[in-house]
């Protein structure tokens, strides 16, 4: 009878072992962060989108004001009312980069954002298409 052997050596079972096992540990690292992320850090330490949970309901529960209050507008883009332009330029350019709908953001929120910058800036020059 013919006999098939497979030598395996311990150095490349430990090898396989340390792969699959680093494999493990950084989907588990890349899950708990998404976790946090999505739930805002229930510690209220924050997280990646509690900066809009925060300014949506701008305390309660009771939406965005219609129209856009200076105070709302300042909430939206976590300035100071007493913000000058530079900062409210700053402020807007991150949250559009992160939030633009041309890059899978809402279009929702990039108009808020945007109306935010306006109502600050004194530049209200265009409507709200959500109104």
């Amino acid at each position: 009878s013919l006999q098939l052997r497979v030598k395996f050596s311990s150095k490349s079972m430990a090898s396989t072992f340390m792969i699959a096992a680093g494999v493990a540990a950084a989907a588990l690292a890349g899950r708990a962060i998404l976790r946090r992320a999505q739930a805002g850090g229930a510690a209220g330490g924050g997280g990646l989108f509690s900066h809009f949970t925060g300014a949506m309901t701008g305390g309660s529960e009771k939406g965005f004001e219609e129209p856009m209050s200076r105070g709302e507008a300042a909430k939206i883009l976590g300035v100071s009312l007493g913000a000058d332009k530079d900062m409210i330029a700053k402020v807007h350019r991150k949250l559009m980069i992160l939030n633009h709908p041309d890059r899978g953001g809402s279009p929702f929120l990039a108009t808020k954002v945007n109306e935010a910058k306006e109502v600050l800036t004194g530049q209200n020059k265009s409507s709200n298409p959500f109104r």
